[in-house]
């Protein structure tokens, strides 16, 4: 069943079509065909194909005589699903057949491990022919952590917070964002922040209810209503400087069960020593470095250098 994340996205998409080929263009580097138009169609492909075959959305670029240049498929993919990898040449195939114009495939995916996998190419046979989706993940999202950028590219500012929110710059970056949803109305940028807030970390949302509650506590009213109601008036008026420390400690502690499982999975075994290393670390930037030298590391002393 699609989630609220999986659906806000679409409608993203959906309600800004003409974000697609700007950041195809901007993103990517690919010459979009010069176009007059953009336009959401159906996304049903059913009715030349098997009826489970449906895109998340379909997009039209039209030139000024009314001509299809392109058509992009837009997927929407929070999990790796090796069915796609099936399901989205039968999209391009299909839809190019129908429109007579070049298509390709943007795939949405927000998480890393999830964007690597999509990028993939897709070999349709004996190396004759395939298909390469374009990935919005990442590695391409830029990190918007200028409140101005994120107000005039608000749609952009929102990627940046669900792919990078959970990173070093993570608060930098949803702050940014939070501006940027000060332009919108109401209802869309209570979407928007449901969709950022559901993909951060326990440590992250420690991080930005901590941020909050200062705002608050020195009557800087930066957030939208709705952001500020992270933090009840009881929390706010019995906050102290203990219970400040006591979110840090849950940050930290967060960081370092999330060390302690990417040692476990790499197999890398802990003496006594390095174990209580870890535990008696304090500074986040430091279990930050850790974490990232987990990746291709073989030993504990060259994690812990």
């Amino acid at each position: 069943m699609p989630t609220l994340e999986h659906n806000a996205l679409v409608e993203m998409f959906r309600e800004h079509p003409e974000l697609a080929p700007r950041l195809l263009a901007t993103l990517f580097h690919v010459e979009v065909p010069p176009h007059a138009s953009v336009a959401v169609v159906e996304s049903s492909l059913d009715q030349l194909i098997p009826v489970e075959f449906r895109a998340d959305l379909v997009l039209e670029l039209r030139d000024e005589s009314d001509a299809l240049v392109l058509a992009i498929v837009i997927e929407v993919q929070r999990d790796v699903d090796p069915d796609k990898k099936y399901s989205w040449p039968a999209y391009v195939a299909v839809v190019r057949a129908r429109k007579r114009c070049g298509t390709i495939v943007l795939v949405v995916a927000p998480d890393a491990g999830v964007a690597a996998w999509a990028a993939e190419n897709i070999d349709l046979g004996l190396g004759r022919g395939n298909v390469e989706p374009l990935v919005l993940g990442p590695a391409v999202v830029p990190e918007i952590t200028d409140p101005a950028d994120a107000e005039n590219e608000t749609e952009l500012a929102v990627l940046s917070a669900v792919a990078h929110g959970n990173g070093p710059s993570g608060l930098t970056v949803v702050q940014a964002a939070l501006a940027g949803l000060g332009r919108l109305d109401q209802a869309h940028a209570m979407v928007y922040f449901q969709l950022i807030w559901n993909g951060l970390r326990e440590p992250m949302r420690q991080a930005l209810e901590v941020l909050v509650m200062e705002r608050q506590i020195e009557g800087e009213a930066t957030f939208p209503p709705f952001v500020q109601k992270l933090v009840d008036r009881g929390k706010l008026e019995g906050i102290r400087e203990g219970e400040l420390k006591g979110m840090r400690e849950g940050e930290l502690k967060g960081k370092r069960d999330t060390l302690l499982r990417l040692l476990a999975r790499a197999g890398i075994v802990l003496t006594e020593n390095e174990s209580a290393r870890i535990q008696a670390c304090t500074d986040i930037a430091t279990l930050d470095r850790w974490i990232d030298n987990v990746l291709g590391a073989k030993t504990a002393t060259e994690v812990l250098s």
